[in-house]
C-alpha cells in the first residue's frame, strides 16, 4: 500500500504540535481517504495559520496563465496567499509572507514533466522560507510517470524560466523530494529542511500500478493518458495550434481549421515505437486558441504505456504539421510565462535548437540523437539525491 508523506504525517500529527505553520497544497493534495491536505491536517490537530496556491490557484480553478487572487478558504477562513498573480514577481514568496510563521509544508503532485510549475513553485517558495528562517518539510508523492525513463535534452543557458526553471531533461523521473534534494545541493540551501518520503513506491511503478483514483492536479491534466503524453504535447502551446484546451481531452487532441486530418495522421503513421496511434479527428474547443471553431487534426491514443515516449511524439507531431500543414504551422508570438524577449518553444525545449531545425528543414534528427548524452549526464547526477533506490541493471 503506498503512504504518501501526507499520509505519513497524518500518522503522527504530533510533529506539528506546537508549530505555527504554513501549507502550500493544491487540488490533488489529498489523503488516501481522498480528504483534501488542509482538512486533515486541521482535524488531526490544529489548522494551518496560512495557506499558500500554486498556478491554477489552490483548488485548480484558473486555466493556465490565469492570475489567481489572494482570499480567504471559504472552508476554515484560513488566508490563501498566491503564488501565480498578475506578474512575475508573484511566483516566489516575499518574506512578509512568512512572518508569524516557524515552519513551511509542501504537498503537491507533480506529473514528472519539466514544464509542470509545480516543482518551480515548491522549490522557489521553499528557498524564500529557508531565508526568512523558517523551517520547510517536503510531504513526497509518486511520480505518475515513474521513476526510471528519463528522456530529452536539458535547458541550455539563458533559458531557464518558469517552464524550464532546472537544468533538467523534460522526463526527469524524480519525485518532487529529489527534485527539492538536487536543488537543495545546487543551490547550496540552508539545511534546516526536510522530506517526508513516500512508503511503498519503486521507481518502476506507473499510476496504475498505485491503486490510488487520478484526481486533477491542475484543469487539463484530467487522466494518467494526458500526464503520459504531456511532455510532447505541451510543446503544442508554442504554436497556433489547439491542444485541446477547452475540450475534453486536452493534450489529446490538436489541430486548427483547415488542416487535413488524414495526410497528417498519415503522415505520421501507426507510431508503434512511441506507444501511441494517431487518429484523424475534429474537434471543437471553447476556449483559448481557435475557440468556437471547428478544428481539423489527430488525437493520440495511448496503446503501450510502458513504451510512450511523450517527448519525442511531440517533436515528431510538430514536423509532421509543419510539412502537412505549414499554413496553419506558426509559432506562438505572445509572451509566454511572464517571458516575452524568447519565443514560447524555446522555452520549453530548453533552447533554440527544435524551432531552427524546424524552420530550417533539417538537424532535427542530429538534434534528438544529442538527447542521449544528456540524459546520461543527468542519470549520473542525480544518482546522489535519489531517495528511492534504483533498480540494478
Amino acid at each position: 500500500m503506498i503512504s504518501t508523506g501526507l499520509d505519513r504525517l497524518l500518522a503522527a500529527p504530533g510533529q506539528l504540535s506546537g508549530r505555527r505553520f504554513g501549507l502550500l497544497a493544491h487540488a490533488a493534495s489529498l489523503t488516501r481517504e481522498l480528504v483534501p491536505a488542509h482538512l486533515a491536517l486541521s482535524r488531526a490537530l490544529r489548522p494551518p495559520a496560512r495557506l499558500f496556491g500554486p498556478e491554477h490557484g489552490f483548488y485548480g480553478v484558473e486555466q493556465d496563465m490565469v492570475p489567481s487572487e489572494d482570499q480567504a478558504d471559504p472552508w476554515t477562513g484560513i488566508p490563501i496567499v498566491s503564488l501565480y498573480g498578475a506578474g512575475e514577481r508573484t511566483l516566489v514568496p516575499r518574506a512578509a509572507a512568512f512572518e508569524g510563521l516557524d515552519l513551511l509544508v509542501i504537498d503537491l503532485q507533480d506529473i514528472g514533466a519539466r514544464y509542470y510549475t509545480f516543482a518551480a513553485t515548491a522549490v522557489w517558495a521553499a528557498g524564500a522560507a529557508l531565508a526568512a528562517g523558517v523551517e520547510v518539510w517536503i510531504l513526497d508523492r509518486p511520480n505518475p510517470l515513474g521513476g526510471e525513463v528519463i528522456e530529452g535534452n536539458l535547458v541550455a543557458p539563458g533559458f531557464e524560466s518558469f517552464v524550464g526553471a532546472f537544468r533538467l531533461p523534460v522526463r526527469h523521473g524524480l519525485t518532487l523530494g529529489e527534485i527539492f534534494r538536487l536543488e537543495a545541493k545546487r543551490r547550496r540551501l540552508p539545511d534546516n529542511w526536510r522530506v517526508i518520503a513516500v512508503e511503498g513506491w519503486s521507481r518502476p511503478m506507473l499510476w496504475p500500478d498505485l491503486g490510488r483514483p487520478w484526481v486533477a492536479p491542475s484543469p487539463n491534466m484530467p487522466d494518467f493518458a494526458t500526464a503520459l503524453l504531456y511532455p510532447g504535447l505541451c510543446l503544442i502551446e508554442a504554436t497556433e495550434l489547439s491542444e485541446g484546451r477547452g475540450t475534453t481531452r486536452p493534450f489529446r487532441l490538436v489541430g486548427a481549421p483547415g488542416v487535413d486530418a488524414l495526410a497528417l495522421a498519415h503522415a505520421l503513421g501507426e507510431l508503434p515505437e512511441l506507444g501511441v496511434r494517431a487518429l484523424p479527428a475534429r474537434f471543437r474547443p471553447w476556449h483559448q486558441k481557435h475557440r468556437g471553431e471547428v478544428c481539423s487534426g489527430v488525437e493520440l491514443v495511448v496503446c503501450e504505456p510502458r513504451r510512450v515516449a511523450g517527448y519525442r511524439l511531440g517533436v515528431e507531431l510538430l514536423a509532421a504539421f509543419s510539412s502537412v500543414a505549414p499554413e496553419s504551422f506558426h509559432w506562438r508570438r505572445e509572451p509566454y510565462e511572464f517571458v516575452a524577449d524568447r519565443p514560447a518553444i524555446d522555452l520549453l525545449a530548453g533552447g533554440p535548437e527544435l524551432r531552427g531545425a524546424l524552420d530550417d528543414g533539417g538537424g532535427l534528427e542530429e538534434w534528438v540523437a544529442g538527447w542521449a548524452r544528456d540524459e546520461r549526464a543527468f542519470r549520473e547526477e542525480r544518482r546522489e539525491i535519489l531517495v528511492y533506490p534504483e533498480r540494478r541493471r
